[in-house]
């Protein structure tokens, strides 16, 4: 079964360009090799199944690789391209061109197994932004694809985009859409708060014979824009919500609140935090029946809730904003990047402990791998253009891999691949303990003999002392002088790790002083004849001061 796991990836996008290695294991002190030799670009993507690559150059042209084999599939050229994407099993190219009036159509969709290059859909578009790219989105199957236009939402025809548009949702003043990816069965719309009204989410079916009606909504005041979170199978929705200006002025970042929508109805309402703050990061886990927020002033609460929103388990405060979980669902990692030190703590879900704790200074980016043993994080430009950098962990949480870039790291992504394709981490951490328990045998075995041996040659010794830990010369009258210094109050016993640090690096040199074995009061040198005089000098100064102010007294 282990040799039908796909292989791990790696791309790997520097200044010059970008290449691809192999997952870790690497040999330790080595430099990972290069699956692909280094091609200039400006932005690569990965198709969410992982089986297509997309590699684009600014302004000249999109190229679509096979990920099996590293091979061209297709190339096209685009002039003034500013934007590509890929849908999710990589059939279809969407692209974005500047365009100098509103006749010239600048969206465009491509099917990338034609023999010719030619378009299958068109529209324009006047401004592009990270909220609204890609305009068209597709399910995970790609059965669904819709768009949202001006007070509506656009369904197409994925067979057959030649169609066009083949079903509306009216929807007025929309402004922010998000489809639902496995199954694509619902989507949701966000209408912003405007003149009194407040703020809603609208969830709608994506069956044609159910669109235009309201599935769940949620209204909510104090919202200018949202995230939308579905989970695995469509049933829920975590929405969000932020606004740009806290009214109860305990954040200059905003105020946010985060809802949750049942397709089903039987939850609408607000998650219920334990603690006042915004909502840092939030996670479905890869069954689609618990999700993790991070939320709160600093320090962070991270907690696990259900599908009916009960919290089912507290993974503790510290200095955290990301929350990580494990594509097998079952270890989860929470960290604070960005502007935070870079804390870690890694903790098993499945058995509710954690299992280990670190740090990863500058990180920008980070994400588990596909079969969920290793976990990586890099620091990457123009977020931080000094000490790029790519480090590699374990699901425990130790370091296996560290590289740094000499020149800038724009980009290091996982190649995305199925979880199920691998074997649950259990069984690998089941091989390796057994591994680790019959070479402690083996060596045990060894060290057996040997001790015999040296045992029967031997001469026997007794009464021999056994070895002590190391006491300093001066500890055995340290307990008294603890007492005259701290009044009784501070410990008994000679000074050692496991008493007040004040004490051991404060008052080690005065004790070391007062404890040692000299016979000269606080082991102070004999005076000089130069020091003797002096002395004897200011004596008689003072003596004579004295008699002046005794005799003026009795005049």
């Amino acid at each position: 079964m282990a040799s039908q796991q796909p292989a791990l990836s790696i791309l790997v996008r520097e200044p010059d360009g970008f290449t691809v290695w192999p997952g870790p294991p690497y040999p330790p002190g080595s430099n990972p090799p290069q699956k692909l030799p280094k091609t200039a670009c400006s932005a690569t993507t990965f198709s969410s199944d992982g089986s297509r690559l997309l590699v684009t150059v600014a302004s000249t042209s999109a190229t679509v690789y096979d990920c099996s084999s590293l091979s061209v599939i297709r190339s096209f050229d685009l002039p003034g391209l500013t934007a590509a994407a890929l849908s999710p099993t990589g059939s279809y190219l969407q692209t974005f061109q500047k365009s100098s009036s509103p006749q010239v159509k600048n969206v465009t969709v491509w099917h990338v197994d034609t023999a010719t290059a030619t378009a299958l859909y068109q529209h324009y578009q006047k401004n592009l932004s990270k909220a609204t790219w890609p305009m068209v989105q597709f399910s995970a199957d790609e059965s669904v694809a819709c768009r949202m236009q001006t007070n509506e939402m656009q369904f197409f025809d994925t067979k057959d985009f030649t169609k066009g548009i083949v079903h509306k949702v009216r929807f007025p003043s929309i402004a922010a859409m998000q489809l639902a990816s496995d199954p694509g069965s619902h989507v949701a719309g966000f209408v912003p708060e405007a003149k009194g009204v407040p703020a809603s989410v609208q969830i709608f079916s994506c069956d044609k014979d159910a669109q235009n009606q309201v599935v769940a909504r949620r209204s909510f005041f104090r919202c200018s824009t949202v995230q939308f979170h579905w989970n695995k199978g469509s049933t829920g929705l975590l929405i969000v919500s932020q606004a740009d200006v806290d009214k109860t002025n305990q954040s200059y970042y905003g105020e946010t609140k985060l809802h949750y929508l049942t397709t089903d109805r039987a939850f609408e309402g607000i998650v219920p935090l334990k603690k006042e703050g915004p909502v840092h990061d939030v996670r479905w886990s890869s069954s689609g029946s618990e999700f993790a927020v991070v939320y709160g002033f600093m320090p962070a609460k991270a907690t696990i809730f259900n599908k009916k929103c009960n919290p089912l388990h507290e993974l503790g405060e510290g200095p955290y904003n990301t929350i990580r979980w494990n594509p097998k669902g079952r270890f989860i990692v929470i960290a604070g990047f960005g502007n935070l030190p870079g804390d870690m703590a890694f903790w098993d879900y499945a058995e509710k402990k954690l299992v280990g704790k670190t740090k990863a200074e500058w990180s920008v980016i980070s994400e588990w791998s596909p079969d969920g043993r290793h976990f990586m994080t890099a620091t990457t430009a123009p977020r931080l253009q000094i000490d790029n950098g790519i480090k590699i962990f374990d699901h425990s949480g130790s370091l296996q891999f560290k590289k740094m870039f000499e020149n800038k790291l724009y980009q290091a992504d996982w190649k995305p691949e199925a979880p199920e394709r691998f074997d649950d981490i259990a069984e690998l951490t089941t091989s390796l303990s057994n591994i680790k328990i019959e070479d402690t045998k083996k060596q045990g075995s060894r060290q057996g003999s040997k001790s015999a041996q040296t045992s029967s040659k031997a001469p026997v010794t007794i009464g021999a002392k056994p070895a002590g830990a190391y006491r300093p010369p001066q500890s055995k009258h340290t307990a008294a002088l603890q007492d005259k210094l701290f009044g009784g109050l501070a410990p008994t016993g000679s000074v050692s790790s496991a008493q007040p640090a004040f004490i051991s690096f404060c008052c080690m040199p005065f004790l070391a002083l007062c404890t040692t074995n000299q016979p000269s009061k606080w082991n102070r040198p004999e005076m000089s004849k130069t020091a003797l005089r002096n002395k004897k000098r200011r004596e008689k100064q003072k003596e004579k001061k004295a008699g002046e102010g005794s005799s003026a007294d009795d005049s």
